[in-house]
């Protein structure tokens, strides 16, 4: 489904150019629930903006089925990510004044779908996920697990066929982290969704179908 050849990426600081990605090979199958581990700074977050299209590698190439991403301008990338890619960061970005269900359906508003559609959806979705009973609470009133199940939800909302999750427990305590992930599972379980997902916590990662290892930006190992 996704596949990753050669791929560089560089930053230049100051009058430094810094080699943060190393020629990484990498194959996604359909349906995959993976996780990328590695300490921090081996690459792994830059690596998952790069398989969802939110930066252009210095080389290399990243296929999406047969299409070639990086061949696409920047409209046609903004449109491919809306379409068929979810995200989930460390911090849940919900905005504080709009609901669970408010935060939830906003990318379908703004793609245009009626209320009605989109509120339907996302009722659903927060059902899915445990908040059947919180879709009115704003963030304020949701605990932290919660609010990323929200993040989890709204990532779902256009129904991409891929999640890219970057250390979605990051801010979680152990017991929360494990909900959080037990929810990951189940949708990627139920609904086939391919998710590629970065994480330090690696209790959580031999969960996953695979591992990835990086290293210096580079992929040492795969289990």
């Amino acid at each position: 489904m996704i596949s990753a050849a050669k791929l560089h990426k560089s930053f230049l600081i100051g009058d430094r150019e810094v080699q943060v990605l190393r020629g990484i090979d990498l194959e996604v199958k359909k349906g995959e629930l993976l996780c990328i581990v590695g300490a921090s700074g081996a690459g792994k977050s830059t690596l998952l903006h790069l398989l969802g299209a939110l930066d252009r590698p210095t080389s290399g190439k990243i296929y999406f089925d047969d299409l070639d991403i990086f061949q696409l301008n920047d409209n046609q990338m903004a449109e491919f990510r809306n379409k068929r890619i979810g995200f989930v960061f460390q911090f849940h970005h919900l905005l504080p004044e709009f609901t669970a269900i408010e935060n939830c359906i906003m990318p379908a508003l703004i793609q245009g779908q009626k209320k009605n559609k989109a509120v339907d959806r996302g009722k659903k979705l927060l059902e899915e996920i445990g908040l059947g009973r919180r879709l009115d609470h704003k963030p304020g009133e949701l605990s932290g697990g919660e609010q990323q199940r929200v993040a989890v939800a709204r990532a779902l909302m256009l129904n991409p066929e891929v999640v890219l999750a970057d250390e979605p427990t990051g801010n979680l305590d152990t017991h929360t982290s494990d909900e959080l992930f037990a929810v990951i599972k189940k949708l990627n379980r139920e609904f086939g969704i391919t998710i590629i997902m970065v994480t330090h916590n690696e209790k959580l990662a031999v969960q996953a179908d695979r591992i990835i290892k990086m290293v210096d930006g580079q992929i040492e190992n795969q289990s």
